[in-house]
């Protein structure tokens, strides 16, 4: 099993990486609030989530995304991680990149927490678009997930395109006070769904690490990429653990 952690930009390690080896990219980059992200529980990773304008943060996505395309498999899966900012705007670069025809599903994942507005429907959900390299050859394995209905009680079901798991709340055991930690049982189903047993994740936005742990506990490699020191570190002091 490969597994490497970097204090590195996403761009500037894409060509690092071998030709036609990643298996699933999955990527949580910032949203582009404007706003500061800071970490809790005096936790030292922080980032400006600002540009200039959405365009240039389209930007900014499409150079890396593109660097990194070489290094996914026939088979590979893409996975990126947005909001309702610039949800419609990743769609579009998507299709254009790779193919309005790579597009597999648009998954919701709701998670609950968070405050709420007078002046509109409560914010309860990130996106996830999944897109593929070939639509003829891409792994998917169903995840399966708890049935809720009293005929089927005790037994379980394919997962739809909303995944319902909630957030971390700030007394959870995972929780490491990273700005923007997306809780593991998220991770574990994605990978699990995603990317075949021994297969390669790739994670240019690592963050704390939630995908990399994830992977290595479903027996998968992973490589991992953060430009915050912090980040990098908290992410090798959880893999130590696992």
């Amino acid at each position: 099993m490969i597994l490497t952690v970097r204090h590195s930009d996403w761009l500037a390690s894409a060509s690092d990486i071998d030709r036609s080896s990643v298996d699933l990219l999955y990527a949580d980059p910032p949203f582009n609030t404007g706003k500061a992200k800071s970490g809790t529980r005096g936790h030292a990773a922080k980032y400006q989530d600002s540009w200039p304008t959405t365009a240039k943060y389209i930007e900014w996505l499409r150079e890396r995304l593109a660097a990194t395309l070489p290094a996914l498999k026939p088979t590979a899966n893409i996975l990126l991680h947005v909001d309702y900012r610039t949800s419609h705007h990743v769609r579009h670069l998507l299709d254009e990149l790779l193919g309005a025809d790579r597009f597999v599903n648009h998954l919701i994942w709701s998670y609950g927490l968070g405050g709420s507005s007078p002046r509109s429907f409560a914010r309860k959900h990130d996106d996830i678009l999944y897109y593929c390299i070939d639509p003829k050859k891409y792994y998917f394995k169903p995840p399966r997930v708890p049935a809720t209905s009293r005929r089927m009680q005790g037994q379980t079901k394919k997962a739809t395109d909303v995944l319902d798991i909630p957030s971390l709340n700030n007394m959870a055991a995972e929780r490491t006070g990273y700005p923007t930690q997306k809780p593991l049982a998220l991770l574990e189903l994605l990978v699990e769904a995603c990317c075949p047993p021994g297969g390669m994740v790739l994670d240019p936005c690592c963050g704390s690490g939630t995908t990399l742990v994830a992977a290595t506990r479903l027996g998968r490699s992973a490589i991992g990429f953060d430009i915050s020191a912090a980040a990098v570190r908290t992410a090798r002091k959880r893999l130590s653990q696992r």
